[in-house]
């Protein structure tokens, strides 16, 4: 067998592995439409090339047919691919998205390495005490009664860590998202952009709604920021859109 053989080999292994790894990555973890704005395609991209391009480019460099120690040498290779697809999945698994929080005026995307356990610990149910494998979670954080609470959270979001970094104050969206149209913003103050108004068109059409009946608000999340479509009459989230909400 040549090496541009062996190497071949290695490559559709590689590629089917990864293929297999975005199928699950975009169809559980990371599902659309918060994909991107969660920077799954980034992070497949990183973890594609390690596990694609690492294992085969050793491969054709180092394997001789009849080499002695050839098996010893591919079996390296083997484990140093596998640490490294190991490693990339790992920060895959702890950066995907836990929840949607909505609070006050915007939703936050919350990664489950966002959560401490001690915190999750604290949820009000037994959905808010786990972190999801299938997508995020919609709640809605209550803010507290309490004087102290709310000082303390105060303090709390000053220092980087806000409401939605704790399940103590989740609460069920569909009890509590009536609420989030006291700052809902018409569509038409969306982004003046060509692109965003036929994203916004192409999914008004796509859904049979009427501009009057759908409102918005900002998500914030760790690679892009986008737009959450909600129903104008009980404040339900209908839909995301790649758009700069700000």
């Amino acid at each position: 067998m040549s090496r541009w053989k062996a190497a071949a080999i290695h490559l559709s292994i590689s590629v089917l592995i990864g293929v297999l790894s975005a199928a699950l990555i975009f169809g559980l973890w990371y599902p659309p439409p918060y994909s991107h704005a969660a920077g799954a395609d980034h992070l497949v991209l990183v973890l594609l090339c390690v596990d694609a391009v690492l294992g085969p480019v050793l491969t054709l460099i180092v394997y001789r047919h009849g080499k002695k120690g050839m098996r010893f040498d591919l079996a390296v290779i083997t484990l140093l691919q596998a640490c490294a697809f190991s490693y990339g999945m790992s920060v895959v698994i702890k950066a995907r998205p836990a929840f949607i929080v909505a609070t006050v005026d915007r939703y936050v995307m919350v990664a489950a390495s966002e959560l401490a356990a001690d915190d999750l610990a604290k949820g009000r149910e037994q959905a808010f005490r786990s972190l999801s494998w299938t997508g995020p979670r919609l709640v809605y954080a209550q803010r507290p009664e309490n004087k102290s609470e709310r000082s303390d959270l105060l303090f709390s979001g000053v220092g980087g860590k806000d409401i939605e970094k704790f399940p103590k104050y989740y609460a069920d969206y569909a009890m509590h998202g009536a609420a989030m149209l006291d700052r809902a913003i018409p569509l038409t103050r969306i982004r003046d952009t060509p692109e965003a108004h036929a994203l916004l068109d192409s999914w008004l059409l796509q859904h049979s709604r009427d501009r009057a009946d759908v409102a918005w608000l900002p998500l914030a999340a760790r690679r892009a920021d986008m737009v959450v479509l909600i129903d104008r009459k009980d404040g339900s989230v209908l839909g995301a859109l790649p758009i700069d909400p700000w």
